[in-house]
């Protein structure tokens, strides 16, 4: 192979590496307005993640008290923990908060913009508890997480119940 043949082949292999590296993500649900959604399955899979989660953490807790410790468990658990804690906010994020919750059309309704604000609190809250989940083993985030979660599609599903 010639100089400039390699050197054409190198560019091509780190641009195309480039390119599958920094593209984006996959999310729970898509962000066209698609109109297909089961927020029953959603809760669903937000509680899998806070179980996931608490038992992630008590496994983690387990292993690192152990005499000798199977560091490569541990580190399973670890990103397993972190894995969940993700998913769920993006649920809550790409979901709910881009999807599902929207302003009230009506400004002047107060009930509906109470609404409105009382949710979105709510999902902000489960983000930092499920940052606050991947940064420690504090079994207290998950307890918040699943109140919540209870919390919030109380409050979400009086309208949304299909």
């Amino acid at each position: 192979m010639k100089y400039v043949e390699m050197k054409y082949a190198a560019w091509t292999l780190a641009l195309m590496l480039l390119l599958t590296a920094g593209g984006p993500s996959l999310y729970a649900h898509c962000q066209i307005p698609c109109g297909i959604y089961d927020d029953e399955a959603r809760f669903t899979l937000m509680l899998e993640d806070v179980t996931t989660i608490e038992k992630s953490m008590k496994q983690i807790a387990e292993i690192g008290g152990q005499e000798k410790p199977n560091w490569n468990q541990l580190a399973r658990w670890v990103g397993n923990k972190e894995d969940h804690a993700a998913k769920l906010s993006e649920t809550v994020t790409y979901y709910f908060m881009a999807q599902r919750i929207k302003p009230p059309a009506d400004h002047n309704d107060e009930k509906a913009h109470a609404k409105y604000v009382k949710e979105v609190t709510l999902l902000h809250q489960m983000l930092v508890h499920s940052m606050k989940a991947k940064q420690t083993t504090d079994l207290e985030h998950v307890e918040h997480l699943r109140s919540l979660i209870g919390k919030f599609k109380h409050s979400y599903m009086g309208e949304h119940s299909h």
